[in-house]
């Protein structure tokens, strides 16, 4: 029987998938001083804290090659899930290692490798997908077929409540994210279809957020589907998002989860990271 593997790096915030054939790839988040390895074991809190009282450049890496195949391990058939170009060079890595997989290293395997143009909650729900194709028994040539299309109708809108750590690798202008800090102000936005993370809106406090996500969410075609939150140290913004969801929707599937060490350090705290099919995919 032939070995199928999921493989996605760590802005997927998916560390287990049970006894799932499942291997994560890392991302790094690096200061001057030491290297934080985004693998499942590292103590996010500790770093969140940390990265809160450094006041020099701080930068993060996508997986290499090396990395990727590794992960890939012996399986047959293998389908890897990368957090978005736009962002990131882990998905050139990615295709790179898929080449070599299965012309040097596994003569004969076959590997998809997705560019998801997004990141977080968004890598989760995919994934999750996968699992129940290849539960009800879909060949790998079915989901390569399916992926592309489902991932077309996910999404990813986003609230941060701070944008330092943008700011300290050069993404963002240092006075700008003083304003937002300063001034208690959310910054609403999303995964563009260019995989870039696009600001849409401003908001004065958390409070003011909330409608915003139903609003776009909405608009972006979600009807009830599945919807992953992933939170910052914001449990209770998440749960209230949650509630308001199913309050409008009371058969929605809506889950809640941490961010890992590569989604904490762009969402910081008390941000939102959420992820959601509309339901016009596969």
């Amino acid at each position: 029987m032939l070995k199928f593997k999921i493989v996605a790096d760590s802005s997927s915030n998916v560390f287990s998938l049970g006894e799932r054939p499942y291997a994560v790839v890392p991302l790094k988040i690096r200061t001057d001083e030491r290297e934080y390895v985004d693998d499942g074991r590292l103590d996010v809190a500790g770093m969140v804290n940390d990265l809160r009282h450094y006041k020099g450049k701080t930068a993060t890496s996508c997986p290499n090659v090396a990395e990727w195949l590794e992960a890939f391990g012996d399986a047959d058939e293998v389908v890897a899930i990368s957090q978005t170009s736009g962002i990131s060079g882990g998905y050139a890595a990615a295709l790179q290692a898929a080449e070599t997989y299965r012309t040097e290293v596994h003569p004969g395997a076959r590997v998809a490798v997705l560019d998801t143009r997004s990141t977080g909650p968004e890598l989760q729900v995919i994934i999750e997908r996968i699992c129940e194709w290849v539960d009800s028994g879909c060949t790998f040539d079915e989901i390569e077929r399916r992926l592309p299309d489902y991932a077309a109708h996910t999404h990813l809108v986003f609230a941060l409540a701070s944008v330092e750590n943008f700011a300290r690798n050069g993404r963002v202008n240092p006075a700008l994210a003083k304003i937002v800090g300063i001034l208690g102000i959310r910054i609403f936005g999303c995964a563009s279809p260019a995989g870039e993370l696009h600001p849409l809106h401003k908001c004065r406090g958390e409070k003011q957020v909330f409608p915003v996500f139903l609003n776009e969410m909405k608009k972006m075609g979600y009807a009830g589907g599945r919807v992953r939150i992933a939170h910052t140290q914001n449990e209770a913004g998440a749960r209230h998002l949650k509630e308001l969801l199913r309050a409008e929707h009371p058969h929605c599937d809506v889950d809640i989860c941490q961010n890992g060490g590569l989604c904490s350090y762009y969402c910081e705290p008390g941000g939102l990271l959420v992820g959601f099919e509309d339901g016009k995919g596969e």
